[in-house]
């Protein structure tokens, strides 16, 4: 029973980190600057529209890079 253990707690982890991303994406349009910051990518042409969020996804990289940073610590 012993061995399961640490397959246990990665579950709880991987399903903590699911419920965060989900609150995320639920709350997502009410933080207005994200998707719409400077040095994201829109182009909009006739019939063609093409979207690329650089700038928020570097933003949301490092926010999770020092989240994992700070968890990792313990």
């Amino acid at each position: 029973m012993g061995e399961l253990n640490p397959i246990g707690k990665l579950l709880i982890a991987i399903g903590l980190l699911f419920l965060v991303i989900g609150g995320i994406l639920l709350l997502g349009d009410r933080i207005p600057f994200i998707g719409r910051l400077p040095g994201d990518i829109y182009i909009k042409r006739k019939g063609f529209i093409f979207y690329f969020p650089l700038v928020t996804c570097i933003l949301i990289s490092l926010v999770l890079t020092l989240l994992m940073w700070l968890i990792g610590r313990r």
